[in-house]
């Protein structure tokens, strides 16, 4: 069966940047299975102590790839790794790779970005946004390009409170022109240090370098065939290939995993505030169905189209919500790594937050370090708390209000798109069913992070058993010493309450003189 979108990547070579990320992987899995491309370039950047042609045997023997590989056991044959740096000038392409992309390339998904919250400024201009202005040059040369996919961020304008699916250059305090100007000029510590003013309110060089990055597009992408991919927070596959996959606990996915390992007590977080997580596989379809709709609508479009995926009003779950939903998962089913009986409790307050953090986390990591020493072991929960308790301060622009966004050009998208192409591409969040997503969540947290089997399940409830005992035990003794230190509170302030009315009541002394 040829549908729409099938026949658009049909015998294409697809040139992929980020391919060794998350979604990156999740991309390029859908393309092969789904699609019958003709070839799949992606770029690699060669570590220090790893070569690239090392990275991509180990990237073929990710997970991901396994349900694909005993349906098409030669489909990773099509795949063809660059050597290459979006940090770098040019791309850190050689000439012979580059002539390659440009003969054959028919369609770009450029991925590739630093996400670091706490990235330097100059490096994350260098591959965020700087990285796409090289990407568009490469484009424009391409001879047979038909699409070009940016994948952004639904935060890269966030310092607006409601997000439509448009450019917005006014919130910007200076123009990316200028910026990247500045990075190339100037020593990459004055580059740092002006980074406060550059910023303005957005809350971190991530999300400033994305919006940068998108103005560039608005600017330079004239006659090129690009749209614009915001999604919001991903998080694991719902359905394909593997449910539940997720390769690393980063970010929101960080949190859940604290809570189920029974490490995150406190979070930082507005309760009330919609949680915007869409599934990796939904991300995926976006991409390439926004492929094929910028190519299908090519010159009609007067500035490149933007997709947005996050959940509408009237289909989604607040922090608060997905929280208790996942706490609900994993009194069911916990884990045997978990070290006490999981609970969380949410503040908006930042000071209460610092304040409760020694008491739910540094000194019962005090105690647990201390346990690990005396088995010869090194400690690991305290500086592991200093690095969460940084991570939530970040994340709370996003966990702690509400963003509006507009999903307009996605729903018209995908009203777009034929019965058939809904089926294979499916990222309708109207009809998402956040409790089956939920357990996909915690069923492949434990699998794929955890790397627990369901064998393990009845020694793990045993554990979680014994811990809420334990947990309840401790509520007890710390309600008792809280109330004996009231009683004791109490009964010295009513003494020195009584002796000051007998002292007040007492009648004077006579004071008599002998003449």
């Amino acid at each position: 069966m040829q549908t729409d979108i099938l026949k658009f990547y049909n015998n294409k070579t697809v040139f992929v940047t980020g391919g060794t990320g998350f979604l990156g992987k999740v991309i390029i899995e859908k393309l092969l299975r789904s699609t019958d491309v003709k070839r799949v370039y992606f770029l690699v950047r060669p570590k220090k102590n790893d070569s690239v042609q090392g990275r991509f045997e180990a990237w073929k023997n990710e997970p991901v790839f396994e349900p694909l590989l005993k349906v098409k056991p030669n489909a990773l044959q099509l795949v063809t790794p660059i050597p290459g740096d979006c940090s770098e000038l040019g791309l850190g392409l050689s000439d012979g790779d580059r002539r390659i992309l440009t003969s054959q390339v028919h369609v770009v998904i450029h991925s590739a970005a630093s996400v670091r919250f706490v990235e330097p400024l100059h490096k994350a201009l260098n591959i965020n946004t700087r990285g796409t202005s090289l990407m568009l040059q490469l484009a424009k040369e391409m001879q047979c390009l038909e699409a070009f996919v940016h994948i952004s961020t639904a935060f890269s304008n966030c310092p607006l409170d409601h997000i439509g699916e448009q450019f917005y250059p006014e919130i910007l305090t200076c123009p990316a022109a200028k910026v990247l100007e500045f990075n190339e000029s100037l020593t990459t510590e004055v580059v740092d240090n002006i980074a406060p003013a550059l910023l303005g309110k957005f809350p971190n060089t991530y999300t400033y370098t994305k919006a940068l990055a998108e103005q560039v597009i608005q600017l330079e992408a004239k006659d090129v065939p690009i749209c614009i991919f915001r999604p919001a927070i991903i998080l694991a596959n719902f359905k394909e290939p593997l449910s539940g996959w997720i390769d690393n606990p980063h970010g929101f996915v960080a949190m859940i995993y604290g809570i189920a390992m029974g490490i995150l007590r406190l979070v930082y977080a507005n309760p009330k505030a919609r949680a915007l997580i869409v599934p990796g596989d939904y991300c995926a379809n976006v991409a390439l169905a926004s492929g094929w709709h910028v190519a299908k609508n090519a010159g009609s479009n007067s500035t490149p189209p933007i997709y947005t995926l996050a959940p509408p009003k009237t289909n989604c779950v607040t922090f608060g919500e997905a929280t208790k939903m996942y706490l609900e998962y994993n009194s069911k089913f916990p884990v045997v790594k978990s070290i006490w009986y999981p609970f969380v409790h949410i503040t908006t307050c930042i000071w209460l937050f610092k304040v409760g953090s020694i008491f739910y986390h540094m000194l019962p990591g005090l105690l647990f370090d201390l346990l690990l020493r005396l088995q010869g072991k090194q400690p690991i929960l305290i500086k592991s708390y200093h690095k969460i308790h940084e991570a939530l301060i970040l994340l709370y622009p996003f966990s702690g209000k509400t963003y509006e966004m507009d999903t307009n050009n996605t729903n018209h998208m995908w009203e777009s798109m034929s019965p058939e192409d809904k089926s294979i591409f499916p990222f309708d969040m109207s009809s998402l069913n956040w409790e089956e997503y939920r357990n996909c969540i915690m069923s492949g947290m434990r699998g794929f992070l955890f790397k627990e089997s369901w064998d393990t399940l009845e020694q793990a409830k045993r554990k979680h058993f014994w811990f809420h005992i334990m947990h309840r035990f401790l509520q007890v003794v710390l309600c008792l010493i809280v109330g004996k230190l009231i009683w004791i509170s109490y009964n010295l302030i009513t003494d020195q309450y009584l002796e000051a009315i007998e002292v007040t009541l007492s009648p004077p002394k006579a004071n008599f003189q002998i003449m």
